[in-house]
């Protein structure tokens, strides 16, 4: 079914690599500029069905995710949604999620390479009186989300009309050429959007349907560009076992007043007495240079460059910088290459 899709991605110009995780991703359609074009006066389509779909269900569901993350479950109705932080015992950053509630479930969408390693420590969680059900729905959807201004008018050609100008994460099921579809608001990055689930039954002719209403095929590479320029903390850059939500700014996700999660002790902590010592920002470049590479000032060590690429406009990163030496535009280098401190807009809402 999914090879269905690949096949007509394929005859659209996209060329595939294999992530670590084994799923295949169409890196680009051949169309880079146009893509990018896209999401700021347009509606880019971007196929993330290489990300994790976990579905925690039964009665409990709401008040054991509440226990494991950073957001508050305990007041989210069917149709709304949320987005929230994993994180270790000691409030370490695992993955940055968006959670949909169901009349029945929750629906989780994980990065990629968090799927397993989530699914392991939900489990691991889950204890004999707990009314809990996980299942793994990632080999049997997809997930593809627009990009663009546009976004809401290609929705309204497809039949949706009830999403515009509601709240973050909500969403609701529609009946699309057949196919059954989850439309949520929200397009994972600070760009204006949406986001579809659906059986990867109906995937091909979904795509195709979505392509044909006007969307613009965008490859991962272009995802990438964005997630970096918006500053969207990803696992094994941003989010490791060296950072916490607060660091990583994800100011969004975490409710103080909740009571008792995974992690609850040293966050509440930090906030308290004011214990954050770096945060992520991006940093305007003035030439490339590698992810790890120390950010200074003069002779003193201030950050580190954990994500890098090149726009249309330049060099840009993402690092995390110590509170003490400042924030936007601040001066730096990075290794050889002179940088200013930015702020990014995922970072700012």
């Amino acid at each position: 079914m999914i090879q269905e899709l690949h096949d007509i991605q394929a005859a659209a110009g996209a060329t595939f690599s294999e992530l670590t995780t084994k799923e295949i991703v169409p890196v680009s359609f051949g169309n880079d500029a146009e893509a990018i074009a896209a999401t700021k006066q347009g509606a880019a389509l971007y196929d993330r069905t290489h990300w994790g779909r976990i579905q925690i269900s039964d009665s409990d569901r709401l008040r054991f995710l509440h226990n494991q993350s950073t957001n508050n479950f305990n007041i989210l109705k069917p149709g709304q949604g949320c987005d929230t932080v994993f994180v270790t015992s000691t409030a370490r950053t695992i993955d940055l999620a968006t959670a949909y509630a169901t009349e029945d479930a929750v629906l989780l969408l994980v990065s990629p390479n968090r799927r397993r390693q989530l699914l392991e420590l939900l489990d691991r969680y889950i204890f004999p009186m707990d009314r809990v059900e996980l299942t793994d729905l990632t080999d049997t959807t997809v997930a593809f989300s627009f990009l663009g201004p546009e976004s809401t008018q290609l929705l309204e050609k497809i039949g949706v009309t009830e999403l515009e100008n509601q709240p973050y994460a909500t969403h609701k099921l529609i009946n699309f050429a057949g196919v059954e579809v989850r439309v949520a608001v929200g397009s994972g990055l600070a760009t204006p959007g949406y986001t579809l689930i659906a059986p990867a039954s109906g995937a091909a002719h979904l795509w195709q349907e979505l392509v044909k209403a006007g969307a613009v095929p965008m490859g991962d590479r272009v995802w990438e560009q964005l997630r970096i320029e918006q500053g969207r903390p990803a696992p094994d850059f941003e989010l490791t076992d060296d950072y916490n939500p607060l660091e990583a700014r994800l100011l969004h996700t975490i409710t103080y007043d909740k009571g008792c999660y995974i992690g609850q002790e040293t966050i509440a902590r930090l906030n308290t007495y004011k214990g954050v010592k770096q945060q992520l920002w991006g940093v305007q470049l003035s030439g490339a240079v590698e992810p790890g590479t120390a950010v200074t000032i003069g002779e003193e060590k201030v950050g580190k460059l954990t994500s890098f690429t090149e726009t249309e406009s330049g060099f840009f990163g993402l690092a995390y910088i110590r509170t003490k030496a400042g924030g936007e535009g601040l001066k730096v280098q990075v290794g050889s290459v002179s940088g200013e401190v930015v702020n990014v807009p995922f970072l700012s809402s």
